[in-house]
């Protein structure tokens, strides 16, 4: 038996026994529960490495045409649930993955025992953004949205207090509507197309006409309204930055995939829909605009705020509405460098809220309330969750860890060189300027202007930002960081280096990724045509 035929569907089977196991023991056992979720975490790093490694043709027998089915059950594709594993679903596991390592291994020194169950939490939330990002039908993708919302809720509200409770209440309100929208859309998609598995739908949309064609866009729209609340666009992203804001670290840093994961699905349906006729749901018209005012409010949002976390939170923003206003250009031109830029940018934000917690430790009690009263006019709790006690033991050169990693951070943020958020940027913007000589000149120009204008609030904000914690306080307290603290940071940050390193290859490969999708035929016959034993079963 060949086990290797089995590894698509790890990502989801191992995070799941991992939590499982977990809640049958009691909460004395910390220890094993750690042990436990960072060989869960590692598992899926290894794990997915390898998936990327057979998708993108760098190791032996890699897949035909970097694709992988697998039928649970050995059902067919249209009768049962399929898990499909392709360049896009590769990268985004890999990046998941390593950036859930990172912030496991942060939240171990300490947070995890600010309240119940953030171990079982975690590996939920990490099996849901998984099947998030494997699976082939809609259906399957509603369920795995809802495990891993099920899991950030309580995630969002590990260690309690007043601000981080309100901020939760918003952030389960919200997307418990938008999971109410995915829902009625995706039942009204069934009852006109008679399938949920994509590559089904995708072939099914294209014959439907008359009224059944009319209802199918409006269900379409539909789901694209619940993925671009969950992609966190404008206007209804009021949430996330006091969600984000308010939430610990780590939880906080492991967020910063969460909206990519709606980014992810309208890339995804997006791509499929497009022999249809019927993609306008998922196209410029649609993501465009979203994509710009989304860029313009993260961008506001930087400039008027003032806490570190605030401002990652508005950089989260920020990249996602980048993201929706590049792939809702025409073609697959930016969609490259757009998820060269995704994977940079959530690497960088992951590792600034968790460097924006070290930093806030270097300030005496009461430091911040400055900064605070500006921005809520004294209202709101400084730095809830946040200790003064010192922990660890002192890594060497402490604050110019801080500042080394600080700079870093901001200069992938901001995308300016010589990191990967600079290379991002460079290729985004380069793309843009070829689209500006064929049919779409002003949306290539705007889309221009919007980055470089991000770029420079980005700039001011984190200036400012980094003037206030390491150099305005008289009286700044040397931190004593865990090697546990601090190496997760520096795992992320030498990331976003080495994608600057191997930026061709790496871009190379992600190319390729954005040509699969432009051929949709491949994705659609390598579902449909896998054998089952099962074909013909009633």
């Amino acid at each position: 038996m060949n086990l290797w035929v089995h590894l698509p569907v790890l990502p989801v089977i191992v995070p799941l026994a991992a939590g499982a196991a977990m809640l049958l023991l009691k909460d004395t056992r910390r220890r094993t529960r750690q042990a436990l979720g960072l060989a869960s975490a590692l598992i899926q790093l290894l794990v997915a490495v390898q998936l990327l490694r057979l998708a993108a043709g760098w190791a032996p027998h890699s897949w035909p045409q970097g694709i992988s089915v697998y039928l649970l059950g050995d059902w067919p594709a249209q009768a049962g649930i399929v898990i499909v594993v392709d360049r896009l679903a590769a990268v985004m596991l890999t990046l998941c993955a390593l950036l859930g390592c990172a912030t496991l291994i942060y939240a171990c020194a300490r947070w995890d025992r600010e309240g119940a169950h953030f171990h079982p939490l975690f590996q939920f939330l990490m099996m849901g953004i998984n099947g998030a990002f494997l699976t082939g039908d809609l259906f399957n993708l509603f369920v795995f949205f809802e495990v891993l919302l099920a899991a950030s809720y309580g995630l969002m509200l590990h260690g309690s207090g007043q601000a981080r409770v309100g901020a939760g209440l918003h952030y389960i309100a919200i997307n418990l509507l938008a999971s109410f929208i995915l829902l009625v859309a995706i039942a009204l998609i069934y009852g006109v197309t008679g399938t949920l598995n994509m590559a089904s739908l995708a072939l099914a949309a294209g014959q439907l006409s008359g009224g059944d064609r009319h209802l199918f866009e409006a269900a379409a729209a539909m789901l694209g309204v619940a993925f671009l609340i969950k992609a966190g666009a404008w206007p209804l992203n009021f949430w996330l930055p006091a969600a984000y804001g308010e939430a610990c670290a780590p939880v906080a840093a492991v967020f910063a995939i969460m909206t990519k994961v709606g980014v992810y699905a309208l890339l995804r349906i997006g791509s499929l829909l497009l022999p249809t006729g019927a993609p306008a749901a998922f196209g410029g018209a649609w993501m465009f605009p979203a994509g710009l005012l989304t860029l313009l409010f993260g961008m506001f949002g930087l400039l008027a705020a003032h806490r570190g976390e605030r401002i990652a939170a508005y950089c989260i923003i920020v990249s996602s509405g980048t993201l929706l206003a590049a792939l809702g250009m025409p073609g697959v031109t930016l969609t490259g460098p757009a998820l060269f830029y995704l994977v940079s940018s959530v690497l960088a934000t992951g590792a600034f809220f968790m460097l924006v917690e070290m930093i806030g430790r270097t300030q005496s009690f009461g430091a911040d309330m400055l900064a605070v009263s500006q921005e809520a006019f004294g209202l709101e709790d400084p730095n809830p969750g946040h200790s003064d006690d010192v922990v660890g033991v002192a890594i060497p050169a402490a604050m110019a860890f801080l500042g080394l990693a600080f700079i870093s951070c901001a200069l992938v943020i901001a995308g300016l060189p010589p990191l990967s958020g600079f290379l991002a940027k460079f290729s985004l913007l380069s793309a843009a300027l070829d689209l500006s000589t064929s049919a779409f000149p002003v949306d290539a120009w705007l889309l221009l202007g919007a980055v470089l204008a991000s770029s420079l609030a980005a700039i001011i904000a984190l200036s400012r930002a980094g003037m206030h914690m390491f150099w305005s306080q008289e009286d700044i307290v040397v931190p004593r960081l865990r090697v546990s603290e601090a190496a997760p940071v520096a795992i992320l940050v030498a990331a976003c280096v080495a994608l600057a390193v191997w930026a061709g290859p790496v871009q190379r490969m992600l190319d390729d990724t954005a040509s699969s999708l432009d051929q949709p035929a491949t994705y659609i016959n390598a579902v449909l045509e896998q054998p089952s034993s099962r074909r013909g079963s009633p």
